[in-house]
């Protein structure tokens, strides 16, 4: 099982590479990501979260499941949703579980990639599903879901993160 890299390892601010390679490597990485995102319990895992510096994400939220290689977003409802959310890669100090947040995010996106075989994948979303995919192409770039806090909430987190 893959461990899940936390807050302070330099993988998880370092944008992610495309994948060129599609292959039993990849299939095997994509069930090892999602392996370990269940066992997280978690609804989504980027490459960098596992210290694989790849452009993919795995999820399973409100009833959709898969994967998503070299995704793209883009904004189909740019209203902003503030509500609560939580990273695998940010647990707390005292519990090692998620910390959480209200963090912005646009209400609606589409993610467009390929699958684990290179067949184009397009997904719209909103609610949940909408944030998680927006999450999954941040850590993506090297970004965590404390940099889109206003200061003083990034601050409660960061305090009591590793």
């Amino acid at each position: 099982m893959r461990d899940i890299r936390v807050i302070g390892d330099p993988v998880l601010r370092t944008p992610a590479a495309p994948v060129t390679e599609f292959g039993k490597d990849l299939r095997r990485l994509i069930d090892e990501m999602t392996e370990a995102m269940y066992a997280a319990d978690g609804v989504g895992l980027a490459g960098p979260q596992i210290g694989v510096p790849k452009r993919l994400f795995v999820y399973d939220v409100s009833g959709r499941k898969g994967h998503v290689v070299n995704p793209e977003l883009t904004v189909d409802d740019p209203e902003t949703v503030l509500d609560e959310e939580g990273c695998l890669s940010v647990p707390g100090r005292a519990t090692g579980k998620p910390l959480y947040a209200a963090t912005p995010r646009a209400a609606g996106v589409t993610v467009r990639g390929v699958d684990r075989l290179g067949r184009p994948v397009t997904l719209k979303a909103r609610g949940l599903t909408a944030r998680c995919f927006q999450h999954e192409c941040d850590h993506l770039d090297g970004v965590l879901y404390v940099d889109r806090l206003a200061k003083d909430a990034a601050r409660g987190i960061l305090l009591q993160a590793p």
